[in-house]
């Protein structure tokens, strides 16, 4: 089985190239172990933050001063590509602690919020949530109806519901965007830096079973009469949209390296299953159809990778649009959910067991193309892009 094929390693250069190896070989010992169990048990490991921090994750794209690594984005990119691969979970805590959260915070917090909040979130001595999604406002985030009340004595009491708040229910500090006035629509969005245990605040599981990431905390946030203080506002008053925006923007890079190592790994575990699956007197992978539909898949593969990088070094240089990202993450999730449903149909009744890991990965991938704007929010951006000149 030759591994180069799909690996990024063949593409870097030597510093690039070490740097993958170290994070592949830090997943593959730490979280590779309870990937399978976390899922299966539907629990949130507090370990794996421990984990991440130490290793520098969750510092990686933050500046040093700021207690992180100063990753590029091709970096982030990198780490996220290895964190997909092996626990989508790891991965999407990281895209939450560290780019929708410590990453907005150092760009648009004031010294104070920084000084209060970055070094726990990079230790993992403080886990950080995103609180921006509703029941009635998803891809519209112009249409979010929590509504933050002045207070006469100064500050805000907030009101409203947040639902599909990863890590919601076990953060110590959220950005929470609600609207000061909803006369203004997306200019009367606010974000608001607040710690999450004070009154006004209940939280609870989201209803159901997730389809996926099942070792990650999805919550519901239902705010009545929050207390916000006058030195919370986050990004200034009123800006809260453009935060929301620049975080997200952050985000769907991060959820197409992962849909990329999802890729991989389903392809992977396909070319080995076929390998070793014998039918008919000989492997499976010896079969013209099955070797189309792996071939296909390692050129996706490629070609996935390839926008992601392509993005990661756009925004290095500061060149990036909305069509890089938009592109990258629209091609890399699909691609991935491609990969993960040839991959179960190559092992047959075997990839409907979890015993096999092309089980998770299908559901797994099935969030990427929703998190972060749907598949058909990214071609909305396209089409807009063309349409418009």
């Amino acid at each position: 089985m030759n591994r180069d094929l799909w690996l990024p390693d063949g593409d870097l250069d030597g510093d690039h190239r070490e740097f993958a190896r170290t994070i592949r070989a830090f997943a593959e010992a730490k979280l590779l172990p309870h990937a399978r169990a976390i899922d299966e048990a539907r629990q949130f490991r507090r370990e794996m933050v421990h984990d991440l921090a130490t290793a520098g994750i969750l510092g990686g794209p933050l500046p040093p001063e700021h207690g992180g690594r100063g990753w590029s984005p091709l970096q982030l990119a990198l780490a996220h590509e290895e964190l997909g691969a092996v626990c989508g979970n790891a991965r999407g805590f990281c895209a939450v602690q560290t780019g929708l959260v410590a990453q907005c915070l150092a760009r648009y917090g004031d010294d104070a919020q920084r000084r209060r909040w970055l070094g726990p979130l990079v230790r993992g001595e403080a886990i950080g949530c995103f609180a921006l999604t509703e029941p009635e406002a998803g891809s519209d985030v112009a249409g979010l109806g929590t509504a933050a009340t002045p207070r006469p004595a100064g500050g805000w009491l907030a009101s409203g519901q947040k639902w599909w708040i990863t890590n919601g229910g076990i953060a110590d500090v959220m950005i929470l965007f609600a609207t000061v006035d909803r006369a203004l629509g997306k200019n009367g969005i606010t974000a608001f830096l607040v710690e999450t245990r004070r009154e006004g605040l209940v939280r609870a599981p989201m209803p159901g079973v997730e389809l996926g990431h099942r070792g990650s905390d999805h919550a519901t946030l239902t705010f009545t009469g929050f207390p916000i203080a006058a030195d919370e506002v986050l990004g200034g008053l009123g800006k809260g949209f453009g935060v929301a925006m620049g975080g997200l923007a952050a985000g769907r890079l991060s959820v197409a390296a992962g849909a990329v190592g999802i890729h991989r790994a389903a392809l992977a575990a396909a070319v080995e299953f076929t390998a070793a699956r014998q039918q008919f007197g000989q492997p499976l992978a010896r079969f013209q159809m099955v070797q189309e539909r792996l071939a296909d898949l390692l050129a996706s593969l490629h070609a996935s990778r390839a926008l992601v990088h392509r993005c990661a070094r756009r925004r290095a240089a500061g060149t990036e649009t909305h069509a890089d990202v938009a592109m990258a993450k629209l091609f890399a999730t699909e691609a991935a959910a491609q990969a993960a449903d040839a991959a179960v149909m190559l092992h047959g009744a075997r990839g409907y067991s979890s015993a096999f890991p092309v089980e998770r990965l299908w559901r797994d991938v099935q969030a990427l193309r929703i998190y972060e704007g749907t598949s058909m929010i990214q071609k909305a951006i396209l089409g807009r892009m063309l349409a418009d000149g």
